[in-house]
């Protein structure tokens, strides 16, 4: 069955202090168009710069999961990125106006419930998802954690936690699917063991703390004098310690393993990182940061891997061609030597693939070089180009033309020398809109990537 990707019905803003900051953050949840993906936006610096959720831009997991490009971070992205997750959607844009999501109330339910009153609308495009047709293992030999995923056809999640505290040892939580995370997982609010309390405190490091957003693990013999002295330090009324929970009396457990919870709810917010929902089984012991992120990068790694699989364009040179050179030539107003298609030999619904033989003879191949030739990196891009205008331009009556607006993530993977054969595969990402055309370029040598590339064109009247 298709499932068709999802957004928020309207914005909403939430408004918390930031754990380690104590500042006061502002934050803005936006409905995204198709294929956005989740993505924060510091709406306190010049510019405006925009964070994708990736995990290729994590850059710490010491206390939370902090994402960084140049000189913009951004703090504890993962309990906001569970909630859009756990709550079954695909693309929102996220505006903050400071370096730290704000902790709230330790858990995803406060961002769970905004997003149930805000709702949410199904968009055009369909759902791709990530599926683990092979079982896939990260450990961390140091810290003891393993992080597997197992092939399934939903996506759920089994998580121990075990630590060396007669307290708090060993837990389990399981998640059998998504529908219940809202009931089961968003709530659970994050924990500290009370020795780490001290550290951080005497560190400067929970500005932003409160003894009600977290769950205090007393693993080690405290007098009420020092409970007191720390309930001050937080503002918070005096608090006693539970001994049949070994926890604080400053909240109630929602669940005997709400702890568990709460690593699981980490889990399904980090791995949202790899930047498309999973099918498939993770088991995860002694989950963290770290694991669940570096995790979440070999996930993504089995994204390139299944979208490039999936798409190898077949080629058979006997085939007759969709289009000939002559009919390129009709589409298209470039000519020798920048003519850099072939023919065509495939166009459906959403994608067309096309093919170029590079030969010797080819001009370029006189300065680029003379002694080794390779095509230039720009030529590849260009001929992409082209063969994504003729699947824009094919179905159009009157004379169009296409131009460059924009182009991302640009990858050169192989060189390209005489001899290679060329496959385009051009795809569009989004539906032609206003006159712009959005498309995700490959370009084969067999069944190898040379270069890839996102493309944005405006389509105008000749």
């Amino acid at each position: 069955m298709t499932v068709k990707q999802r957004t928020l019905a309207r914005e909403f803003s939430l408004s918390g202090k930031g754990l380690h900051t104590g500042v006061l953050v502002n934050m803005t949840f936006k409905p995204a168009p198709e294929n956005h993906g989740f993505k924060f936006k510091r709406v306190d610096l010049e510019g405006q710069p925009v964070l994708d959720a990736d995990a290729s831009l994590v850059i710490d997991t010491s206390r939370g999961t902090v994402i960084g490009k140049d000189d913009v971070r951004l703090s504890t992205i993962e309990h906001s990125l569970a909630a859009l997750t756990g709550m079954d959607l695909d693309n929102v844009l996220i505006e903050v106006d400071n370096q730290e999501v704000p902790i709230l109330d330790g858990s995803s339910k406060l961002f769970v419930e905004a997003i149930e009153k805000a709702g949410v609308v199904e968009q055009e495009a369909e759902r791709k998802y990530l599926e683990i047709t092979r079982k896939m293992v990260y450990k961390d030999p140091e810290t003891g954690s393993e992080v597997i995923a197992l092939p399934d056809s939903e996506y759920n999640l089994n998580v121990m936690i075990a630590f060396n505290s007669s307290v708090l040892n060993n837990q389990f939580a399981v998640l059998e699917n998504l529908d219940a995370f809202k009931t089961e997982i968003a709530s659970c609010r994050t924990f500290v063991f009370v020795r780490e309390l001290e550290f951080l405190l005497q560190n400067n490091l929970v500005k932003g703390g409160d003894l009600d957003n977290a769950i205090v693990i007393m693993d080690k013999e405290i007098s009420q004098d020092e409970l007191d002295r720390l309930a001050d330090l937080f503002n918070h009324e005096h608090v006693e310690v539970k001994k049949e929970q070994g926890i604080l009396n400053n909240l109630e457990l929602q669940f005997e393993n709400e702890c568990a919870r709460h690593k699981l709810l980490d889990v399904v917010g980090d791995l949202s990182l790899a930047g498309r929902r999973i099918k498939g089984r993770i088991i995860a012991t002694k989950p963290g940061h770290k694991a669940n992120t570096e995790f979440a990068k070999l996930l993504k790694k089995e994204i390139r891997k299944q979208d490039a699989c999936s798409v190898i364009p077949c080629y058979d040179p006997a085939q007759k061609p969709l289009m000939c050179i002559n009919e390129i030539r009709s589409f298209l107003p470039h000519r020798f030597p920048f003519l850099l298609v072939d023919k065509v030999i495939e166009i459906k619904d959403n994608y067309i693939v096309g093919v170029k033989n590079v030969t010797v003879n080819e001009p370029f191949f006189q300065g680029h070089f003379p002694e080794e030739p390779v095509m230039p990196g720009v030529l590849l891009i260009e001929a992409m180009a082209q063969c994504g205008g003729l699947y824009v331009l094919q179905d159009k009556e009157d004379k169009y033309s296409t131009y460059f607006i924009r182009i991302d993530n640009v990858k050169f993977r192989r060189k390209v020398v005489p001899g290679d054969t060329l496959i385009f595969r051009m795809e569009l990402i989004s539906p032609i809109r206003r006159g712009i055309a959005n498309m995700k370029g490959l370009c084969y040598v067999g069944d190898t990537v040379v270069a890839e590339g996102d493309f944005m064109a405006q389509i105008v009247k000749a």
